[in-house]
């Protein structure tokens, strides 16, 4: 079979007695290089290791769960590609009502807090089996986290679900090491050493001789400076050059998290995305209905992993690190060429990307050497002096897919540093973008256009969004394009008062722009701003933050962005009642809603 078997028949069929890997998913199964899961299953499979794989398992059927058997080294167990919680609800905390990960859209197929659930069902019907837990949900929660659903702090998802070991980051060459240390008869309480891990201990013995303690969980609980100052210094240890042992404690209870691992190579990145990937769902889940989440990657690439822009909103660098990995031309020419012999494609590859589009490069080569800056962003509400700025190389790929045979055009959607791009000396990129790799409208996140508010989220000052909107519209009329620029914006971010909403109110009047989309703040677990969402003090600076917190509240700032919706009328009034700002109600050119 060209997927990997999905139930007993199907394991059966490819000649399996015991599995070597049970690997358990939230998602339907996906086989697809931008999914996880089919990155780690594809890799020990390539490794000679079998895995078979139970996506959306019923958890109230232990048949289900016991179907493959114990397998010989043990479970896997992933929530899929996205936080569960986040997956389910809204930051208002109503539920969702389409799933991209399930056929359909249907709603209801995993569990709330899907990896602790599998985790502790796979405990309790195997109580002496390997259990591995990892993807975003166990990377994002390894530590003491705020989590916004019940407004308190909790403990490392390792402790809760049960596991033996969790895996945090891209698991790719982890996962390998770590299977490759079970065959060679290695136990998983043996597995202590292996970078990009935590584990938990009560022998203090074991404990690394050059970590760093966290204040524990019992003192976070009670001073919220101490989580503030905890999430600084993992911050700070986030790097596989400098990064230190992490310790924290829980009662008699020790959690270390290892030190992360070392980027792929190019020649590791390469391999990895050139395995025998389906680039489909599997049957049974297509038989129910289509997964919307493959209609946007099938025709894409991924070009880079890590992120060095340094969102304080956003996780990727706690995820994936902020040290640049790209593929090699060669290899992105190779899977480019795959897409073009799919039967369904019409001439378009959707994107070239990573988390951030025209990242595909090293930030600077210090910190190849010296490993990341502490205290200090390559970007952010200021560039760094030493940040490398170029898009040579990332153009040279571009130019090279757009020329295959059947390509008729090379979409970027992945998203776009405006910042980076303007540091960027030579404009020929910005040209080549404007002319050959807009679908229409290109999409990018000022977030906000006050630069307090700017400042706490670590994006670049408004006047270089301007700079860059100016620019890009000369660009567009000197080639004749009708191409639009869609800003995205984001409402009651941490340090966005009434007077900032309504900052960004008076500008989007100004350029007579209408949002349909807005993104209210969501504190999701282990970023900056969520943070400072939970302690109202940015971790980095130890200032003290203002933080919208009542949904009352946060409705009024998104209210005011989306001014010109009659619904918002009421919310928007009370706003600029509140800020004592009744010369915007009125019937005057400058005023946002009439009396």
């Amino acid at each position: 079979m060209a997927f990997l078997p999905i139930n007993a028949k199907e394991m059966q069929k490819n000649g399996i007695t015991k599995p070597d890997f049970v690997l358990i998913t939230g998602d339907a199964y996906l086989d697809h290089p931008s999914i996880g899961i089919a990155i780690i299953s594809r890799v020990l499979e390539t490794n000679g290791f079998s895995v078979v794989i139970l996506a959306q398992p019923d958890i109230n059927d232990d048949n289900v769960f016991k179907q493959f058997g114990e397998p010989l080294y043990g479970f896997l167990i992933s929530s899929g590609n996205i936080d569960s919680m986040v997956s389910h609800y809204t930051v208002a905390k109503k539920r969702r009502t389409f799933d991209y990960y399930t056929p359909n859209g249907i709603i209801g197929k995993r569990p709330d807090r899907a990896l602790t659930i599998y985790s502790q069902k796979v405990r309790r019907l195997f109580p002496k089996s390997t259990i591995i837990i990892g993807g975003l949900e166990a990377s994002l929660r390894r530590l003491t986290h705020y989590d916004y659903w019940q407004n308190t702090l909790k403990k490392s998802v390792l402790i809760d679900s049960k596991a033996n070991l969790l895996v945090y980051g891209m698991a790719d060459r982890v996962i390998t090491e770590i299977a490759w240390a079970l065959k060679s008869g290695l136990k998983i309480e043996d597995l202590i050493y292996i970078k990009n891990t935590c584990w938990l201990t009560k022998d203090q013995a074991l404990l690394p001789t050059d970590k760093i303690y966290l204040k524990s969980f019992a003192a976070t609980l009670k001073n919220k400076n101490y989580f503030a100052e905890n999430f600084r210094i993992i911050s700070e240890n986030n790097d596989y050059l400098n990064g230190k042992p992490l310790i924290e404690e829980y009662d008699d209870l020790f959690l270390i998290q290892n030190p992360p691992d070392e980027p792929l190579t190019q020649a590791e990145i390469d391999a990895v995305y050139e395995l025998p990937y389906e680039r489909e769902v599997h049957p049974f889940f297509t038989s129910i209905g289509p997964v919307k989440a493959l209609e946007e990657v099938k025709f894409s690439l991924i070009s880079s992993r890590g992120c060095f822009g340094n969102c304080n909103f956003c996780a990727l660098a706690a995820h994936q690190g902020r040290t640049i990995q790209s593929r090699s031309k060669q290899s992105l020419i190779k899977e480019g060429t795959t897409i073009t012999s799919l039967k369904d494609f019409k001439g378009y590859i959707h994107d070239l990307g990573g988390p951030t589009a025209n990242f595909y490069q090293p930030a600077c080569e210090k910190q190849l050497k010296k490993g990341l800056c502490r205290n200090k962003n390559c970007l952010g509400y200021k560039k760094c002096t030493n940040l490398n700025v170029s898009h040579e190389k990332y153009l040279d790929v571009l130019k090279a897919l757009r020329s295959l045979a059947k390509v008729k055009k090379v979409f970027i959607r992945s998203g776009i540093r405006f910042d980076y791009l303007l540091a960027d000396k030579d404009d020929e990129f910005f040209h080549e973008l404007v002319q050959n790799h807009i679908s229409g409208q290109l999409k990018v996140a000022p977030e906000h256009i006050s630069n307090r508010v700017l400042e706490q989220m670590n994006k670049p000052a408004k006047e270089v969004y301007f700079k860059f909107s100016e620019k890009y519209n000369k660009l567009n009329q000197c080639y004749q394009k009708k191409q639009f620029l869609v800003p995205y914006f984001m409402s009651s971010h941490p340090g966005s008062t009434l007077e900032d909403a309504i900052e960004l109110a008076l500008y989007l009047k100004k350029i007579n722009y209408h949002p349909e989309q807005v993104q209210d703040f969501y504190p999701t677990p282990f970023t900056a701003s969520t943070c400072m969402f939970y302690t109202n003090i940015n971790p980095f600076t130890n200032e003290t933050v203002y933080v919208a917190k009542s949904p009352h509240e946060k409705a009024m700032q998104r209210a005011l962005i989306q001014f010109r919706n009659p619904k918002n009328h009421k919310l928007v009034k009370e706003a600029l009642i509140k800020a004592k700002r009744t010369d915007l109600i009125g019937r005057g050119p400058n005023c946002l809603i009439k009396p």
